[in-house]
C-alpha cells in the first residue's frame, strides 16, 4: 500500500469504552480520545452492549482525532482497529441495523446449550477443530441463543438477509458504508466456529449452532486492507482500514512476543495470558486453549491462552456495587497499609470462573473474615485475587506446556498498581515487565498498520520509539507467597461448591 500521510489512527473498542488514538511514524502516541458506553444486565448472567451506541461513539472519537491540528497537518495514512473479542451480534443485511443488543464476552446466556452439546458428546470434536473448550464465553452459543430467541431470524437467515460478526466486523461494515463484511483470523478463532487447522469457518459447527453460511464474514490477515472508510468519517477522504486484530492479540504483538516461550498478560476488565508456541497449532494443556496469536500475510502464529473473566472488573465492583472505594487507584494505598490479607480471600466468580477451572456455575466468594477484618484487607484480597488467577495459568503453562517462562510482560489499566505488580512478581518468582505505554493493544494494531502503510519493514526496527518499560523483580518472602497461594486454592473450592 502506498502511504498517504504520516500518522495512523487506531480505534480501541473495549468492554467499557471506545478510544481513538493517533500514532506517528515512530509509533509514538500523540493523541487519545475516549467515550464510555452503557452496560446492560437484563437478566442473571446476561451482559449486553448497544452496537449502534458503540458505532456512534466510534464516529465521535474519530471526528475528534481527525480535527486535531497534528492529524490535519501530518495526514492520516490508515485506520486500525483492535477490539473486545467474543462479543457477538447479528444485524439485518437490508437495514444495516442490529436485530438485538450485542451479547458481550462475559455473557453466559449460552450455558444451557453448551451443556446440551457437551452431554451429546460434541466437546472433543469442537476442541480438536477450534482449539477451544465448549463454553458460553465464546461467540457461538451467544449467536445460537439470538437465533432462537429473536422472532423471525430463522426465515431471514434462510433468505440471506442476516449478517453476523464480532465487534471488529460490525465496525468495518459500518465504517465502509456496508460495502465490506470481513473479520481477521484472531477474532474468528475466538468464536468457536472457526477451524484452526483448515483456517476456515467450519460447516459442521455452523450447522450445529443453528447458523447459516451466508451470515459469516470473510476472514483476512491483520495486515490486509479491509476496505476504505466513507468520506467524512476520518477526515474528508476515504482512509484504508488495516491493522485489524483482537485486543489481547494486539497486546501480544505490541509486547513483541514474537518467539516461542514469550508470554504476556493483559490486565483489563478480564485478563488474557498468552504464550507464543510458534507456527503449529499444538494441543493445549487441559485448562488452556489454543488460539491464533496473529496472522500476517497468511502466516499464522499460534498461542496457548488462558482467559480470566474478572480481574480489573473486580475493582469496579468494589467501587460501583459495594462502595468500598471511590477510585480503583485507592486499592494500592489500602493494600500497602496492612502487612498481609489477614486470611481474607475474594474469589471474583461473578460470571463463573474461566481458565483453568472453566466453571460457569461458580459464584463469587469472600471468605476468611474475622472481627478485625478491615476494608484494607478486603481491598488487598481483591488485588491479590488478580495475581492468584494469573498464577493459576502461568503454573499450568509451565508445568503442562513444558515451556518455562523467563519473564512476564504485562499491560492494561491495572498494571498501574505497583502493589499488584510487585505481588505478582513475588508470587510467580519471575520478572514482571510493564511497558511505558499503557495502550499496548492499540500499539500492536498501529505496528501492523504501519507495516502495511510502509512506515517500517518489521516491528522491531530501531526507528520505532518504544522503550522496554519498568521491571518488577521477585523479592524473597520466606515462602509466604506459596502459603498464601495455598489459601487461595482453598477459597476457589468454596466458590465452586454447588
Amino acid at each position: 500500500m502506498k502511504e498517504h500521510g504520516n500518522t495512523i489512527v487506531v480505534i480501541d473498542q473495549s468492554t467499557s469504552a471506545t478510544k481513538a488514538m493517533l500514532f506517528d511514524r515512530y509509533a509514538r502516541l500523540l493523541r487519545r480520545m475516549s467515550i464510555p458506553h452503557r452496560q446492560y444486565y437484563p437478566a442473571d448472567g446476561f451482559v449486553e452492549h448497544d452496537a449502534m451506541e458503540i458505532f456512534d461513539n466510534v464516529c465521535q472519537v474519530l471526528m475528534q482525532i481527525a480535527s486535531e491540528k497534528v492529524a490535519d497537518e501530518a495526514g492520516i495514512a490508515a485506520l486500525a482497529i483492535t477490539n473486545q473479542r467474543e462479543t457477538a451480534l447479528i444485524w439485518d443485511r437490508c437495514t444495516g441495523l442490529p436485530v438485538a443488543r450485542a451479547a458481550v464476552w462475559q455473557c453466559g446466556r449460552g450455558e444451557p446449550f453448551c451443556l446440551e452439546i457437551t452431554r451429546k458428546g460434541f466437546a472433543d470434536s469442537i476442541r480438536k477443530k477450534t482449539g477451544l473448550r465448549v463454553d458460553p464465553y465464546y461467540s457461538a452459543s451467544k449467536l445460537h441463543w439470538l437465533m432462537h430467541h429473536v422472532d423471525g431470524l430463522q426465515g431471514k437467515a434462510e433468505r440471506g438477509e442476516l449478517m453476523l460478526g464480532t465487534i471488529d466486523s460490525w465496525l468495518i461494515y459500518k465504517l465502509t458504508g456496508g460495502r465490506v463484511h470481513a473479520t481477521d483470523y484472531t477474532n474468528a478463532c475466538r468464536t468457536m466456529l472457526f477451524n484452526i487447522h483448515t483456517l476456515q469457518w467450519d460447516p459442521e459447527l455452523i450447522d450445529l449452532f443453528g447458523l447459516h453460511p451466508s451470515m459469516f464474514p470473510e476472514i483476512k490477515s491483520s495486515n490486509d486492507i479491509f476496505g476504505f472508510t466513507d468520506p467524512g468519517i476520518v477526515g474528508s477522504h476515504p482512509v484504508p482500514i488495516t491493522g485489524v486484530i483482537g485486543d489481547s492479540h494486539g497486546a501480544l504483538f505490541g509486547q513483541r512476543c514474537f518467539l516461542p516461550g514469550m508470554a504476556k498478560s493483559t490486565y483489563g476488565t478480564g485478563s488474557s495470558i498468552m504464550m507464543n508456541i510458534g507456527f503449529q497449532p499444538l494441543e493445549a494443556p487441559e485448562g488452556l486453549v489454543t488460539s491464533i496469536g496473529y496472522a500476517l500475510a497468511g502466516k499464522i502464529s499460534y498461542v496457548f491462552e488462558g482467559n480470566i473473566h474478572c480481574t480489573g472488573d473486580t475493582l469496579n465492583w468494589l467501587k460501583n456495587e459495594v462502595g468500598l472505594i471511590a477510585d480503583p487507584a485507592e486499592t494500592e494505598i489500602l493494600a500497602t497499609s496492612v502487612e498481609n490479607n489477614n486470611g481474607v480471600y475474594l474469589v471474583p466468580a461473578f460470571v463463573g470462573l474461566g481458565a483453568p477451572w472453566w466453571d460457569p456455575g461458580a459464584r463469587a466468594c469472600l471468605s476468611g473474615m474475622a472481627r478485625n477484618t478491615t476494608k484494607a484487607h478486603i481491598a488487598r484480597a481483591a488485588l491479590e485475587s488478580i495475581a492468584y488467577q494469573i498464577k493459576d495459568l502461568v503454573a499450568l503453562m509451565e508445568e503442562e506446556g513444558g515451556i518455562p517462562l523467563r519473564e512476564l510482560r504485562v499491560d492494561g489499566g491495572a498494571t498501574r498498581n505497583n502493589f499488584l505488580m510487585q505481588f505478582q512478581a513475588n508470587l510467580l518468582d519471575l520478572k514482571v515487565v510493564r511497558p511505558d505505554i499503557e495502550e499496548i493493544s492499540a500499539l500492536g494494531a498501529a505496528l501492523i498498520a504501519g507495516l502495511t502503510a510502509g512506515f517500517w519493514k518489521n516491528p522491531d526496527e530501531p526507528a520505532i520509539k518504544t522503550s522496554s518499560g519498568f521491571a518488577f523483580y521477585p523479592k524473597n518472602n520466606s515462602g509466604k507467597s506459596q502459603e498464601w497461594y495455598a489459601g487461595w486454592k482453598k477459597a476457589v473450592e468454596r466458590a465452586r461448591l454447588k
